[in-house]
């Protein structure tokens, strides 16, 4: 059964989402992430991927409140990311009640530091975001890119120790127009033994069993969710 991990994104503490990574783009879904969190956890929901878009900009953890609150307020499982990208960053998450950190853009820049928290917490709490441009690496809030292209990138982390990836196609993000199942595949292809979560472009329950189908082990979606594409109520088969 796949993995659900529903995402929120957060912009001065409040629940929104871009398209392609556009912070022109934002639209405020819910002005307190706590409520939505609750609500999630309610419905069966057992994983949060909670993004700190300010910090994601900014280049250091901004809204790790957001994090404190929704972790002593509920039971589940968060992975945090963005802007992650210092060990007293890395400190602040975990302090903060994040269970699992993604870094993506200091895997890029910082590869030392990057490996240095995979010998440290493991691979069970420390996950590499691999988000995708045209098949090269993009960071900073996806502001840039990178001449990183993926799977040697990807090559070179699972031989330092990484067994989670998140991957987000840009191109998809926020879009509603499916998820990118080709790259899906190429990738499992390439690596079967990557626990790969699938982010961005999902759209509606259809989707969500595509990517079952194909054998992906997670799956992240967020603006469906909060449009009423995709409902708790649809979700529960998944989740029992």
């Amino acid at each position: 059964m796949i993995e659900l991990i529903p995402a929120i994104d957060i912009i001065g503490g409040k629940c929104v989402r871009l398209s392609q990574g556009d912070y022109g783009s934002k639209k405020v879904y819910n002005e307190n992430p706590l409520e939505v969190a609750r609500m999630l956890e309610a419905g069966g929901i057992r994983r949060l991927h909670l993004v700190d878009l300010d910090g994601a900009a900014s280049k250091h953890v901004v809204n790790y409140r957001v994090l404190e609150q929704i972790a002593s307020a509920t039971s589940l499982v968060i992975d945090f990311g963005g802007g992650v990208k210092s060990d007293e960053d890395l400190h602040i998450a975990f302090e903060s009640g994040a269970q699992m950190v993604t870094g993506g853009s200091v895997a890029v820049k910082d590869p030392d530091s990057f490996c240095r928290w995979i010998e440290q917490y493991g691979p069970e709490r420390i996950i590499l975001g691999a988000d995708v441009k045209d098949c090269h690496i993009a960071v900073s809030g996806w502001k840039e890119d990178s001449d990183l292209d993926l799977f040697p990138f990807l090559d070179s982390y699972r031989q330092k120790g990484i067994t989670q990836v998140i991957c987000t196609d840009i191109s998809r993000d926020g879009m509603l127009q499916g998820p990118s199942l080709d790259l899906y595949k190429e990738i499992l292809a390439h690596d079967s033994d990557l626990y790969l979560t699938a982010s961005g472009g999902v759209g509606n329950m259809d989707d969500i069993y595509r990517l079952q189908d194909i054998g992906v082990p997670a799956v992240i979606f967020g603006k469906a969710l909060h449009e009423g594409r995709v409902t708790l109520d649809d979700l529960r088969p998944l989740l029992e």
